[in-house]
């Protein structure tokens, strides 16, 4: 037979051209049948449903069938027909199979039942394969694609930050190190300490924990730039919400105050909604109906309402008397927790909430310091089921100010020159966010684990696959 080229099985589901000859290859879901015909559901990761193969079991060696279970891998050619069935517009009469891989039923951990994701976790390799992380990982590429488009259409430049860098952007110490030093044996000065100007880059260096500083410095050139790249916490929380390896996107902004940095956080939410709403119908169909029935109906809400702002002040003022008991309690100067985020969002105002204006002492010490002295125009975006999705800030550009502010929480000068110096040689307003790619992810998901949004989720005692 003539070897005929393969049509992904997202193709053929569309297809009208009845009556011809195609190829498909995948994986086995199912098989089911008798000794006269079988079906079988194939798969190829290309769009959540499958297609079924019609086999006329007297024509096939019995050997070659015996072979197709569920998780094998086959090429099917065949004629394209109208389905005659429910549930598909059309099948494949098989005319040739190959079994290019087998799986063997006893010990293949993917059958046809329901799975816990805390099981499908620990078969991260595998879990690409169901239905659900299909979906999800078709979302995420979507979400990601949506991401380069919005701010490639918006007249932004992609800049490549550093993963390894001699700089903490947050001030918080929770980092990974990176060194080729000996681990038993490493090099000491005469005090005890290890030298690190023996270490490859000639001083401590670590995984970033974000782009932003160095994002600055390319926005304080080319007026609007973005960051989209993995970052790294060392920080021991065992959380649904927390992972130790994420994907983080940071647009900064030359001449952006804190309103426009607002403006444009909404604005691109919202695109990234409706992106997946217009191009992953079908993922969030199954999702909506297996996990959270009401996913749909909340992603169309974030897109037909403005969000509510709002200042921190505020908020605590509302949390304050809200009659509530949380178990943090509130008062100004907090930081604020997931229970007081949910609350604003999901019980008082019903919709996304962007809080400004936060207490300098629980914020980074790069954020513009309000007249008042006590507060910075910090703004974070807090959405339904998430809490916080983006933090961001107009960033404190004049050179004294932000040297008193290094002084104040300790942030070595010597360290950050090269990002102090930016304030002396043309400095200029600006501002910028991040957005947690997993928390997006999450959000548009439905998911309740932000592990199961990434492929191989790094978390405390874990960093398999």
């Amino acid at each position: 037979m003539e070897k005929i080229k393969r049509t992904k099985v997202v193709d053929l589901l569309k297809s009208t051209e009845y009556d011809r000859t195609v190829n498909v290859k995948g994986w086995v879901r199912t098989k089911r049948g008798n000794n006269k015909i079988a079906f079988i559901a194939l798969n190829d990761g290309s769009v959540i449903h499958n297609i079924q193969i019609v086999v006329d079991v007297p024509g096939f060696d019995e050997e070659i069938l015996k072979k197709i279970t569920t998780g094998a891998s086959v090429s099917v050619t065949g004629k394209l027909v109208k389905s005659l069935g429910k549930g598909q517009p059309v099948e494949i009469q098989a005319a040739e199979i190959e079994v290019y891989g087998t799986a063997d039923p006893a010990t293949y951990p993917l059958q046809k039942k329901g799975h816990s994701m805390e099981f499908l976790r620990e078969i991260a390799h595998l879990r690409p394969r169901t239905n659900t992380f299909g979906a999800v990982l078709r979302i995420r590429h979507s979400l990601a694609f949506a991401i380069h488009k919005y701010f490639n259409d918006h007249g932004f430049f992609y800049l490549h930050t550093p993963i390894i860098t001699g700089s903490d952007a947050e001030g918080a110490g929770e980092m990974f190190r990176v060194t080729t030093l000996d681990a038993k044996n490493p090099p000491l000065l005469e005090n005890g300490e290890v030298n690190f100007k023996e270490d490859f880059f000639g001083k401590q260096t670590n995984l970033t924990v974000s782009g932003q500083l160095e994002a600055e410095l390319g926005a304080l050139a080319l007026s609007q730039v973005y960051t989209f790249g993995p970052t790294f916490r060392a920080e021991n929380s065992n959380t649904p919400r927390h992972l130790a390896e994420f994907w983080m996107i940071e647009p900064e902004m030359a001449f952006y105050d804190i309103h426009d940095d607002m403006d444009l956080a909404e604005d691109f939410l919202k695109y990234l909604v409706q992106y997946v709403l217009d191009h992953n119908s079908d993922d969030l169909e199954f999702l909506n109906k297996m996990f959270d029935k009401e996913l749909i109906r909340r992603l169309q809400s974030t897109m037909e309402t403005k969000y509510k702002r709002l200042d921190y002040t505020t908020a605590i003022g509302i949390l304050e008397k809200s009659g509530k008991k949380f178990e943090f309690p509130v008062s100004w100067g907090v930081d604020l927790q997931a229970e007081h985020e949910k609350y604003l969002v999901e019980q008082h105002f019903k919709k996304p909430v962007i809080l400004t204006d936060y207490p300098k002492d629980i914020k980074a010490f790069y954020m513009k310091q309000n007249d008042d002295n006590k507060t910075v125009r910090a703004m974070d975006v807090l959405f339904p089921r998430i809490g916080e999705i983006i933090g961001g800030s107009q960033r404190e550009e004049d050179y004294d100010k932000l040297v008193r502010r290094c002084n104040e929480m300790n942030i070595p000068e010597q360290e950050m020159w090269w990002y102090i110096e930016t304030r002396k040689y043309g400095t200029v307003p600006h501002s910028g966010f991040g957005l947690g790619f997993e928390r997006m992810v999450l959000f548009i998901t439905g998911m309740k684990n932000i592990r199961d949004v990434i492929p191989f989720p790094r978390t405390p005692q874990n960093a398999e696959f």
